[in-house]
């Protein structure tokens, strides 16, 4: 058992607040705010990517990053850094469409987000 699966089992994955899907190439990233039983929010940032096995079935390979109210404004200071000082070191590069920043819209107005992304 993972340490994030023995958090959800304990009952401490508790409510989900809000939930943002941000597609990016070949990788999907989730941004969920969640609260525990004690009403306090942290966030969780999952990557995903599709990856295909030896035997050519596909599954999705994920990494998740639980970030705590109380490290948010250190945690948003070295991001913001770190973005900074790439893009004063990187060459301009024109953004594409292939990479967006909101999940595609069905006819509906919802996500189109496939439900193999999401933890099970």
């Amino acid at each position: 058992m993972t340490m994030e699966e023995g958090f959800e089992k304990n009952g401490m994955d508790r409510e989900e607040i809000f939930s943002k899907a941000v597609r990016a190439g070949k990788r999907t990233y989730f941004f969920d705010v969640k609260s525990t039983k004690g009403n306090d929010y942290y966030l969780t940032i999952t990557e995903s990517k599709k990856r295909f096995g030896d035997d050519g079935k596909f599954f999705y390979e994920k990494h998740k990053l639980f970030l705590y109210k109380e490290d948010f404004e250190k945690f948003a200071e070295g991001f913001s850094e770190a973005i900074a000082h790439i893009k004063s070191i990187s060459p301009i590069v024109e953004e594409t469409t292939e990479y967006t920043s909101e999940a595609p819209k069905s006819e509906s107005g919802f996500s189109d987000v496939s439900f193999e992304d999401l933890d099970k």
